[in-house]
């Protein structure tokens, strides 16, 4: 963290080069940038230094720009960007700005916060990729947010997993909203994206570990948490997944396997007959993580990069690197056994 702090400086880091370790960043962190801040709060909370939790306070700070953005990743963006920041009484401001404005941004005829405008495309989607934060950050708000976080997080069930004979044998990533025709599924990102497996099993985690979300769905979301770990394999397939289940010989996705491990480490606090299969599964995942995919001291590269991350297989880009939100949850997930941070409020 100290040498990607030292070479992106006031920029948020995105995606580092395999061979060197050279970040390419952003200047105001896109849909990324809360996970850089939450890598912060995480150094902040493990040194107990002042000067890192100044540097983490500031970068979160810089995220504020994007409380007013139309974008459902607000989500990620100011839950995993504050959540991790204790007692900081601005980060926790930052945070209730975000919940109040992402509530008013929610549609109750369509059921959800839309994907928004502010990074590009249609207005009108529903992406696997706004629900998780975006349900917590939601439920922080007041009553009417606990409310929108359940039916956020539902609507997205029924267009992600499907119902009846529409059901796929992977999930549905996206679906763009048509007012003749509903909701229609999108070709990108396509079913069989790892990530968009680990997002959502993440986002359900999140509602099982607070009572209030749940509400009398429990039954409901147990049936996806089972639909879920059955169509990714997750408990007894490949540690590592590919990027794209199509084609199981391409690139990996660590940062969904990284991911995977924290939203199996939120189930295996859930009472019920999955926790422990849960909780050695996340452990599994973490060593394989720490283990083959690391960069270590003498590698002639900064050590401590999480390789074999995949932004986006079907463009080709930064397909083998190291991820900034591949970063965020291993630390989490680690963070989490040593007893760092209680998992179930991160």
């Amino acid at each position: 963290m100290s040498v990607t702090e030292a070479q992106v400086g006031e920029r948020f880091p995105l995606y580092a080069q395999p061979d060197d370790g050279r970040w390419t960043s952003t200047a105001r962190g896109s849909w990324t940038g809360g996970f850089w801040a939450g890598l912060l709060w995480l150094r902040a909370r493990y040194t107990g230094t002042d000067a890192d939790r100044r540097a983490a306070a500031w970068c979160t700070a810089r995220l504020a720009p994007w409380a007013d953005a139309d974008t459902a990743t607000r989500g990620l963006i100011f839950w995993y960007g504050t959540s991790l920041a204790g007692a900081d009484g601005e980060a926790a401001r930052l945070r209730e700005r975000a919940a109040r404005a992402c509530l008013s941004a929610y549609d109750p005829a369509l059921g959800l916060v839309p994907w928004g405008e502010a990074l590009g495309g249609p207005r009108l989607l529903a992406r696997v990729d706004g629900v998780p934060g975006m349900v917590p950050l939601l439920a922080g708000a007041d009553a009417r947010g606990t409310a929108a976080a359940a039916a956020h997080l539902h609507r997205h069930l029924d267009l992600c997993l499907g119902t009846g004979a529409e059901r796929h044998p992977w999930l549905w990533p996206a679906r763009l909203f048509d007012e003749s025709t509903g909701w229609q599924p999108c070709d990108d990102p396509a079913p069989g994206w790892s990530r968009g497996q680990a997002w959502l099993l993440l986002a359900v985690a999140d509602a099982l570990v607070r009572p209030d979300v749940v509400a009398d769905a429990r039954a409901r979301l147990d049936e996806a948490v089972g639909q879920l770990l059955a169509q990714g394999e997750v408990l007894a397939g490949r540690l590592v997944p590919p990027a794209d289940a199509s084609r199981p010989a391409g690139p990996l996705d660590t940062s969904a396997a990284a991911i995977t491990a924290v939203a199996l480490l939120k189930l295996a606090r859930v009472p019920g007959p999955r926790a422990q299969a849960c909780a050695d599964r996340a452990v599994a995942i973490l060593n394989r993580l720490a283990q083959a995919h690391l960069t270590g001291a003498c590698s002639g590269r900064p050590p401590g990069m999480l390789l074999d991350g995949c932004y986006d297989a079907a463009k080709g880009l930064a397909v083998r690197h190291e991820l900034i939100w591949g970063d965020f949850f291993l630390a989490l997930g680690l963070a989490a056994l040593d007893g760092l941070v209680d998992i179930t409020r991160v």
